[in-house]
């Protein structure tokens, strides 16, 4: 790393083994991240949930084209990564609610950076790939 590059984060600025062994792509911790939020439906339920807390029924009415069968697999799955609480009133019918765990939250400044560069730089990537198709 020269001292010109004083400002790059610290996973582009670690050294990787040539050729990166399979298995430690596979466990290394930002890969599986990418895989836990890069699924389809993911990312959106999070940022909801970042808003506020919502009941299961009103999550569906919120995203279009989400079956009730993947919202509840990426429920539980956020729920067993620690990202989402799943909070059980006892009234009658149970209402239940989802939010964010403090974890959660805290993934949604890395989300936003995330999408503020998706967003400036989304014309830039379409006319490269029209430049390679």
């Amino acid at each position: 790393m020269s001292g010109t590059h004083t400002d790059v984060p610290s996973v582009v600025a670690a050294d990787l083994p040539r050729p990166v062994p399979a298995s430690e792509h596979d466990a290394c911790p930002v890969s599986e991240v990418l895989r836990r939020i890069g699924d389809k439906w993911t990312v959106l339920v999070i940022v909801l949930l970042g808003k506020r807390k919502h009941r299961f029924n009103e999550l569906h009415r919120s995203i279009e084209g989400l079956s009730q069968r993947m919202l509840t697999r990426t429920l539980r799955s956020l729920e067993r990564d620690g990202l989402v609480a799943r909070e059980v009133y006892p009234t009658i019918p149970p209402s239940v609610e989802y939010g964010l765990t403090p974890l959660g939250e805290s993934l949604l400044t890395p989300l936003s950076a995330l999408a503020d560069w998706a967003v400036a730089h989304a014309d830039e990537m379409s006319a490269a790939r029209g430049r390679a198709g």
